[in-house]
């Protein structure tokens, strides 16, 4: 049975996940309408804000890890809250983006500590806490993106800052709940179980580093694809809110997925399931940004969003199967989250500078780069 504490946490992981979507995911869509920010624009403004996720989120699992993922959840939602606020009175494209990047500095504070308390004190029960975390964020992804573009053009653009903000400050009073409930139930002993005792530890070590070479890759890819959905929308003559309703399949691809690998856990450990996983995710990544009909648009997702579902769950589950430091552990994680997201759009945004009449030439080269990205999983698995 998940305990009272647990449930609340999740609550608030469900309400910050819908509430980063809605801003982040739609932040393009603004730009693009409100600035004429193009495809290098979004891109470059992307891979910005993906560099300081890589610092933000390390330094938040180390800050969670030394003065508590409580206080840290604090911090992260006034700095959201203050940006968000900072957004609806500074509209010009430079506070715009100035504004992204202190937003993700206050998210980056929030994951790992969540993360973290999810999964502290879950003995053997870790694959379930970690399958409901999952599953949580991945169904406040998907109704976030699916509604998100329906109630912009209802609520106007204001929106995209004032409805985070109002989310975020219901997390911050179910918090003091949650953290009371939370020390009644750390008062209770809790008998730990270390489920990587299942393979050698040399393997488990391997298995870590692979699914922590693979989540930035699969972010590299969705990084890339989101911040080009403005442009996907445009080609195939989509509004702002039926592209979030079309577009969205994909990260409902990937609940189902979540959904899946939480029940069965026949992928621990298991290289192929990972490397197949990746392959898909390269194949599918052509399919979505190339496609030149919703048709194929929705079939590239359906596999986009199965691939991403593995690779992210591989990444945090054997990050927190771990004895100890589970806070740096979860900075970590989304620190390699940050690399997906810097990297992916960069490569796309120098190429289409350096190369703009070339057909295609953004896409070509991020799946080179995914490309790479399988083969070094290729060089650090374990063989036996």
């Amino acid at each position: 049975m998940i305990s009272p504490a647990k449930v609340l946490f999740y609550l608030i992981e469900l309400i910050n996940c819908y509430a980063a979507v809605y801003y982040s995911n739609f932040l393009f869509f603004y730009l693009r309408s409100t600035f004429g920010f193009g495809e290098v624009e979004n891109l470059l403004t992307a891979a910005l804000g993906g560099f300081v996720y890589i610092i933000a989120a390390w330094q938040g699992g180390k800050l969670a890890q030394r003065y508590g993922c409580i206080r840290m959840i604090y911090i992260g939602g006034g700095v959201i809250i203050l940006s968000l606020t900072l957004g609806m009175v500074l509209p010009t494209p430079t506070a715009q983006i100035m504004v992204f990047c202190l937003w993700t500095v206050g998210v980056c504070f929030i994951w790992p500590a969540l993360e973290t308390l999810i999964s502290e004190r879950s003995g053997a029960k870790l694959a379930k806490m970690v399958g409901i975390y999952n599953v949580t964020w991945a169904a406040g992804s998907a109704v976030g993106y699916f509604t998100a573009g329906i109630l912009i053009e209802k609520l106007g653009m204001a929106s995209l800052f004032w409805l985070p903000l109002g989310l975020t400050a219901v997390e911050l009073v179910l918090l003091p709940c949650a953290a009371k409930l939370l020390k009644k139930e750390n008062d209770r002993p809790c008998q730990e179980e270390n489920l990587a005792a299942a393979v050698c530890e040399a393997d488990a070590k391997k298995f870590l580093r692979m699914a922590w070479i693979a989540n930035p890759f699969s972010y590299v890819a969705i990084n890339t694809v989101i911040p080009l959905i403005p442009s996907i929308a445009e080609k195939l003559s989509l509004s702002t809110g039926m592209a979030g309703i079309v577009c969205s399949l994909w990260m409902f691809a990937r609940l189902v997925a979540f959904a899946a690998f939480w029940r069965w856990t026949g992928w621990h450990y298991r290289f192929r399931w990972l490397a197949g996983s990746f392959l898909l995710l390269i194949v599918c990544f052509f399919g979505l940004l190339m496609s030149p009909s919703i048709g194929l648009l929705l079939v590239a997702q359906v596999g986009f969003g199965l691939s991403v579902g593995l690779i992210y769950y591989s990444s945090l589950y054997y990050s927190m199967n771990v004895t100890e430091n589970h806070g740096s552990n979860a900075g970590l994680h989304e620190a390699m989250i940050g690399v997906g997201l810097f990297v992916g759009p960069a490569v796309g945004a120098a190429t289409l500078y350096l190369v703009p009449t070339a057909i295609g030439i953004g896409v070509w080269s991020v799946g080179g780069l995914l490309c790479v990205g399988f083969s070094s999983l290729l060089f650090v698995r374990p063989f036996k």
